[in-house]
């Protein structure tokens, strides 16, 4: 097995874990953990295709994984903001009654 297939093989398998937690979970907070693990899979993808491609140069791969970070983070403040000013209405932050904050 070559290292870019174990790379792929673990980057999918960081995918599927956090697809399934973010679909199976009712708890908001772990919806974006695996949210978030889903986007650190895309990164170990860039990585691996920028390391292990034809002609590597040398800031490709780590300008892209960059600007994911930086959407990674945003993302993340963002949705800690939403959950926060869903806990002060409701106090809880279960997805399933998420939906009575509506106009």
């Amino acid at each position: 097995m070559t290292p870019l297939h174990l790379c792929l093989l673990i980057s999918s398998g960081l995918f599927c874990i956090g697809l399934t937690g973010a679909l199976a979970r009712s708890n908001t907070i772990l919806v974006l953990l695996g949210i978030e693990l889903m986007l650190n899979a895309a990164n170990l993808n860039f990585i691996a295709f920028w390391r292990f491609g034809p002609a590597p140069s040398p800031a490709n791969g780590m300008i892209f994984v960059l600007f994911a970070i930086a959407v990674a983070a945003a993302e993340a403040a963002v949705g800690l903001a939403l959950i926060i000013a869903v806990y002060r209405h409701q106090k809880n932050i279960r997805l399933q009654e998420a939906n009575t904050l509506r106009g």
